[in-house]
Parts: C-alpha cells; structure tokens; sequence
C-alpha cells in the first residue's frame, strides 16, 4: 500500500466518526427512542435513549440507567426455599445483588411451586394475560407460545447481552441445548442446564451396619441382603416392621435422569435396563422400557416386593412422605444422588446427630463397573412475553448470576452466605441453574486442591469459596469430635464425599440420544406412558404375572411406540 492510499482510508474513518459524533450531536446525544418498563407496564420514555441505554441493553454486564421493574411468574421452592427468616423472592440476596448490579427488581404476580406453577402458567396464557418472565417445562411448550406469537424472539438478546462466560456455559453442552429454545432458527427461550449427576448412590445407614457387624455393599445382591438384616434385626430400635425395605416412589425410575431421589434405577441398570432412555443397542436406537432386559429387572424387583426388600407401601408414597421415614429412622436405604445430603439428610442428621448417613457406589455390572444412562442436558425454559421492552433483561440475569466470581469479593458475600447454608436455586428470582456439564467434578477438584493440597484459595469461584469454608469448618468440627454443623455436614459429605464416589473411573455411562417430541408422541405419548406405568407396577407387586411385560409390549407398539420408534430414529440419521 503506498502513502497516498494510506492516508485516503485515515481521513474516510475521520470522516465517519465525525459524521457519528455530529448524528449524536444533533439527535441530543441520543441514539434510539425507546419504551421503558415501569412496574411491569410498558411506558413511552417521553425522551430518547441515550448512549447509557444504548449500552446498557447491549451489555451483559452494564447496570440500567433506570430501574427496570419486571413482572414475574415466580417458581418457588420447599421451605421457602430454605432462605434466611425475613427473605422472600422478592427481596433476598439474589434480588438485592440484581438491584445493585444490574438495576432490576422482581415483582411477582404469582409464586408457586411443582405441579400448581404449570398449572399457574396455564391460566396466564390461557387469560392472555402473561407476566414478562416466567418458565415453561418443555420445548414443545416453547415451540406453542412462539408459535401462538406470545413469548418475544431472543436472538438478538442473547447475541448482545450475553457475557462471553455464559456462552462458554452453554457450548459445554454442544449445539443441542439452545437448538432445543429454537423455532424456524430463531431463540425463543433460555434453557437452564442439568449439570452431569452422574449415577445415583446408595445412601446408608453406616452406623447401623457397624452395630450389625456388616460389610459394606458394593452390588445389588448386597443391598438387597442388607436392607433385609436392617428390617429383621432392627437396628434402628423401631419395633418390629416398623422399618421399611428400600425405598422409591411408584414411577420406580427417573423420569428426568438420574437427578431424582427414591427411585431404582441402578437396579434396572444391573440388568442392562435404562427405562424411559432411548438408546443405542445392537446399532439400533430402541426404547428402554420395552426391552428383554427391562423384563428381568421388573422380576428381579417383584422378588424384592415378595421379600419386603422393597418397600411394600411404595405404590402411595410421595417425596414428602418417604423423606418423612428418613427423618424419623424408620427407613435405613435409599438411592439417590450426589446432592442428597442437602435434601433430606441433612434435617435428618439436625433430628438425630448418631445418624451416620454415608454414599456407595454400587457395581452393576460383572466387571465392577457401574453404567448409567446420561441425562436430558435441558430443564426449565425461561421466556419473555411478546412487547416486553426488554427482552435482553433475561441474558443479563443469567450473566450476572453466573458468569464468574472470584471468592473474596464484598459485592458477593451474601451470596457466598446463600451457597454455604444450602440456600435453594429456586431463591434466585429466574429459579433456574446455569452452569458447565462438567461443573460437579470440577469444583470437586477446586476444592481437593486447595483442601488436599495447598492450591490457592483466590481462586476459586464465590461457589466454590462458600464450599471451601463450609468444607473447613466441618473438618474442624470432626478433628475436634466436636458436634457438626448441619449445613457443613451436608456440603462436604455432597461436594467432597459423594463427588468423589461418582468420580470413579469404573463409572460408565450410557449414552441415551433422544429427549424430543416426535409429531406423533404429542398424541400418544402420555398415554403410553399411562400403559408403561400400570404394567411395571402390576408385574412388581404381582398383580399380572411376568408373561404380562410382553403383552404390554405388543399393545405399546400397536398404539403408537411403533410409529414413535420410527420417528425417533429418522431423527437421529
């Protein structure tokens, strides 16, 4: 390039700026007109945005001009979450550090939790009258609204107004996450993220196995035999049969993966079974529940219902009233995962100290190893009415929750405090997660380094920092013989303990490929699941006999699965 070309293209970018700087001039130093939100009703300005707006919507991490004010469909948790007395949702650590970081303020038009949110939302939508955040359970849910033209398109939003760290979040999990927010190649809703829980442990009653003088289990076999010693000898002083067999709920496994208590699943899995996944066999994508292999284990679990091994009141029992027999002592087993302790072993320990709850791995296959099918990658969905004027406050959200913090830092403190008393992620205002596939063994692996081995502790993130102290203290406490905290019981025994468990290298999973709605699954699918429940449940407790799993076979086929298996696997292609 000679000199004369250089200096041409130096006053042409002269040029340009001062024609930018002149608009600005002119326009008043604004540079758009805008709506603002103002206690969830959408206002005129009566004044240009200004450069501050400007930034502020197209910046993660870049605080309002003016507090924005959002309505809310609040999905609220157990306890009120387990927050500190005189919090709610919508004044609690999380919306304070939002109001300040941020200058955004909840106002919720309605809380609720489970079944009543969907229900809540229903009505919402169905009034027309929807507030400006709320979540939805699928994406097909995500795909009606937007077809319906009631949530906003997010696109945009997510392109300006998401940190580079939360993007980084959402790569972990490959292209599929955000594709599953998507219609027609537009985002129309923010997936919160299931971290990888890898397989459920057993959760035991070690103290009673010391007082009966038995080893440790390490297979099903050894499960089944202990949980029998538990209710015949009754270690626990509740009478007798007044301890139960291995408790679960009626679905028997895990709806969403392996993130849910009470269920069977490693016992389905010790047969080569994975109900409810569709996966790869013999090159074939198949679906799990239909398979010989899950015909065996439905055996094997009608012995332990004959037995007592398996709890025989399973059929009405619910989370709230299994939780109820750990708590009191009456139940001595259950599998569960990783974060078990926080729920609800740590208020049984708070009931009685001398309860001594510890996490196996247990071995499902011939080899010693321990397979597990993997997990849905997605949750929740949070979207945004239609009209709202600021879509981009959910990317903003979502960055300034989870984007990294550095431990030690005074703008995060009460936060930390959140983390290390076990406070729910419901509390924070979206109720959703957001956070790396591989987030569990990492922070496991913070946390050993600066325990175990003397690694700094700046760091670590607020998370793991609020871990780190918890971790501390209960070590303090245990050296000393002292009686543990709760709450640093739970977090250790969670992050350090049970994370440790499922870090070993014999765990392997499974992979399952499909968690989607094919055109006919929207007619079909609830009720095969309907026919799916009622014959594993009448061949466990003997209702039907075993030879009834193969004519639930043929009708699930003859009613739709056959249709559905051919749908799921073009999809795969």
């Amino acid at each position: 390039m000679n000199c004369g070309s250089f200096l041409f293209i130096i006053d042409s970018m002269w040029k340009k700026i001062l024609s930018l700087f002149l608009l600005v001039i002119m326009t008043g130093g604004c540079l758009a007109s805008a709506v603002i939100q103002r206690n969830g009703v959408e206002e005129d300005a009566g004044f240009a945005v200004t450069g501050e707006w400007y930034v502020a919507r197209h910046n993660a991490l870049r605080p309002y001009p003016e507090t924005i004010t959002y309505t809310l469909g609040k999905l609220t948790g157990s306890s009120n979450s387990n927050m500190p007395e005189g919090d709610t949702y919508e004044n609690n650590a999380y919306t304070r550090y939002l109001k300040n970081k941020l200058n955004v303020q909840n106002k919720d038009v309605f809380e609720t939790s489970g079944n009543s949110y969907n229900e809540h939302v229903s009505i919402a939508v169905a009034s027309g009258n929807l507030p400006d955040v709320f979540l939805v359970d699928s994406e097909e849910e995500v795909k009606k609204l937007a077809d319906e033209g009631l949530i906003a398109d997010m696109t945009d939003a997510y392109d300006d107004c998401t940190s580079v760290h939360v993007k980084n979040i959402y790569g972990s999990y490959g292209d599929t996450i955000l594709e599953k927010a998507k219609v027609d190649g537009k985002l129309y809703a923010l997936p919160e993220t299931s971290v990888d829980d890898g397989p459920s442990l057993l959760w035991i009653r070690y103290d009673w196995l010391k007082k009966l003088n038995l080893p440790t289990p390490k297979t099903v076999s050894d499960v089944r035999r202990i949980v029998k010693e538990f209710m015949e000898k009754d270690p626990g002083g509740n009478g007798e049969g007044q301890t139960t067999g291995l408790v679960t709920e009626p679905g028997l496994y895990g709806v969403s993966g392996y993130s849910q208590e009470y269920q069977t699943d490693i016992i389905f899995s010790s047969f080569d079974s994975y109900p409810g996944h569709w996966i790869y066999k013999d090159g074939q994508l198949v679906y799990g529940s239909i398979q010989p292999e899950t015909k065996k284990a439905l055996e094997y679990l009608h012995e332990m219902y004959q037995d007592g091994t398996l709890d025989n009141d399973f059929l009405f029992r619910d989370s709230e009233n299994i939780t109820e027999l750990i708590e009191s002592g009456r139940c001595g087993a259950f599998f569960g995962p990783w974060w078990s302790p926080n729920y609800p072993l740590m208020e049984a320990i708070s009931k009685d100290s001398d309860a001594d709850w510890r996490p196996y791995l247990i071995s499902t296959d011939s080899d010693g190893d321990t397979s597990f099918a993997s997990q849905n990658p997605n949750g929740r969905f949070v979207v945004v009415r239609k009209g709202f004027a600021h879509p981009e406050i959910v990317m903003k959200i979502v960055s300034a929750l989870f984007d990294f913090m550095p431990y030690g830092d005074e703008s995060t403190k009460e936060l930390e405090s959140y983390y290390s008393d076990n406070v729910d992620v419901t509390a924070n205002p979206l109720g959703i997660n957001v956070d790396f596939k591989n987030s569990l063994s990492t922070c496991y692996n913070h946390l050993q380094g600066v325990l175990s081995l003397g690694e700094d502790e700046s760091d670590l993130t607020v998370l793991e920092g609020s871990y780190y102290k918890a971790c501390q203290d209960y070590l303090k406490e245990n050296n000393r013989r002292q009686k543990v905290n709760p709450k640093n019981w739970a977090v250790y025994t969670s992050r350090i303990v049970a994370a440790h468990r499922i870090s070993d290298e014999r765990v392997r999973e499974v992979k399952s490929v499909y968690f989607s709605e094919t055109k006919t699954m929207r007619n079909s699918w609830w009720q095969l699941n309907e026919l799916e429940k009622k014959a594993f449940i009448s061949i466990v407790t003997g209702d039907e006999p075993l030879s009834y799993f193969d004519e639930f076979v043929r009708e699930w086929m003859s009613e739709g699965g056959n249709n559905i298996t051919q749908e799921v696997r073009k999809a795969n292609e």
